[in-house]
């Protein structure tokens, strides 16, 4: 049994980004545990309804991966870069020291939500060898329209070179997507049931399998 961590700056980027590979491995019977960046509140603007749905979403979703642990940090969405580094690497830390995890995966570092771009690089600081040893493999996912948005210039290109076969979990991928209300519409909306297919096929096609996620692998230790 391996020990991974998923990690989303926002509830969805975990399902967009690796949600196939997230159930292959609850089958392999891994010990998966989730941690959710920001969150939003009625302190931030947002009316008491939505803040409560989204709740309730985060639930519905974490019940349907049967995650064996949230962690959520609860900070400002939009908002990470108004925010001290350090502290943010400081509250990550604690908790992958705990979780002592052999796997992580983190958002695409050039993705164009500020976000995902702190997520990435609070995480990569987190993630040296010498304070976590323990952690063996850490993979970067792409995000539909986040990813494929950021500026076509030197260094922002998603070139993945890992792949993960979720032919068995593509329906069940999209399903679990559509808990998120309001983030998947009709094409030619990027977040769409036929886009998210469209991708999986695509990326499959260059694995020589009939769908997958692609990742980047940034580190591997064996």
């Amino acid at each position: 049994m391996k020990r991974i961590l998923i990690v989303a700056p926002h509830p969805d980027d975990e399902t967009l980004g690796c949600g196939g590979t997230i159930l292959k491995h609850k089958m392999d019977g891994d010990y998966v545990c989730w941690l959710i960046i920001t969150n939003i509140s009625t302190e931030d603007g947002y009316d008491s309804k939505t803040v409560e749905t989204r709740q309730k979403e985060i639930q519905h979703v974490g019940e349907q991966y049967e995650f064996n642990e949230l962690f959520k940090l609860d900070l400002p969405t939009t908002k990470l870069d108004m925010l001290p580094r350090s502290e943010m690497i400081r509250k990550v830390s604690v908790i992958i020291d705990q979780l002592k995890p052999e796997i992580v995966y983190v958002p695409n570092s050039s993705d164009v939500h500020t976000d995902h771009k702190i997520t990435f690089d609070v995480m990569i600081s987190a993630l040296k060898s010498f304070r976590c040893p323990f952690v063996k493999k850490a993979l970067m996912y792409e995000v539909v329209s986040e990813t494929e948005f950021s500026p076509a210039i030197a260094g922002n290109s998603f070139v993945p070179n890992s792949f993960s076969d979720i032919s068995s979990f593509i329906e069940q991928k999209i399903s679990i997507m559509g808990i998120y209300r309001g983030e998947m519409l009709e094409p030619p909306f990027p977040r769409s049931a036929d886009n998210l297919k469209a991708l999986a096929i695509f990326r499959g096609a260059t694995a020589g399998v009939k769908y997958a996620e692609a990742f980047v692998l940034l580190k591997e230790i064996w």
